[in-house]
């Protein structure tokens, strides 16, 4: 399934509680009624590995760079793009308050599965 997915930090000023309460109120209920969209996660990291095998260096505990990671499953990501463009609430309200009120650094991902497996 195709994802769109964002890794990020929130603002200093902005208290964590604040914002996945704005996230069940508001900004999942948004994500799931744009038609191409079809399951919201959002995840609070608590920790991270990092290493590079083609170096040699081995995974290592560190923290991760970026605290917040939104995974939106879409039916198409050219259909994410042409209902988040077409969309004036998330075009003229969501992304200015998202990006001015509460994320600070941020990195997006566009992407379809291409290994999908899961236990019993």
């Amino acid at each position: 399934m195709p994802k769109q997915i964002i890794l990020y930090n929130l603002r200093d000023d902005v208290k964590e509680e604040d914002y996945i309460k704005w996230c069940e109120d508001y900004k999942g209920p948004l994500m799931l009624g744009l038609k191409s969209g079809k399951s919201f996660t959002l995840l609070r990291m608590s920790g991270g590995m990092k290493g590079n095998g083609q170096k040699g260096i081995p995974p290592e505990e560190t923290k991760s760079p970026y605290r917040f990671i939104g995974i939106m499953d879409v039916t198409s990501l050219e259909e994410w793009k042409k209902d988040t463009g077409e969309s004036k609430t998330f075009s003229e309200e969501f992304s200015p308050q998202w990006f001015s009120k509460w994320v600070a650094d941020f990195y997006g991902l566009g992407g379809e599965e291409a290994y999908f497996g899961e236990s019993d």
